[in-house]
């Protein structure tokens, strides 16, 4: 891995999906042993209520039904 000009490091995608890292999921960098560890922010919300979040309140099940996945996805998305 290399570090780029803002810090910034990759974690492969092998790593991500064997440890459930998605984008958005909130890590720290941790100190110890006089190595650096990333950790997943426990309180943090998971990616399912970070969506649960974002859709409350966009349209009632009776408005949501019926939906054709395109209008679902736009709904998701903010469109």
């Amino acid at each position: 891995m290399r570090l780029n000009s803002k810090g910034q490091v990759t974690i492969p995608a092998e790593l991500r999906v064997r440890y459930n890292l998605h984008e958005g999921d909130e890590v720290d960098v941790i100190e110890e042993g006089g190595a650096l560890r990333i950790v997943r922010v426990s309180e943090a919300d998971t990616r399912g209520q970070r969506l649960v979040r974002h859709m409350r309140g966009r349209g009632s099940a009776q408005e949501v039904r019926g939906m054709s996945t395109e209008d679902l996805m736009d709904l998701l998305r903010g469109e």
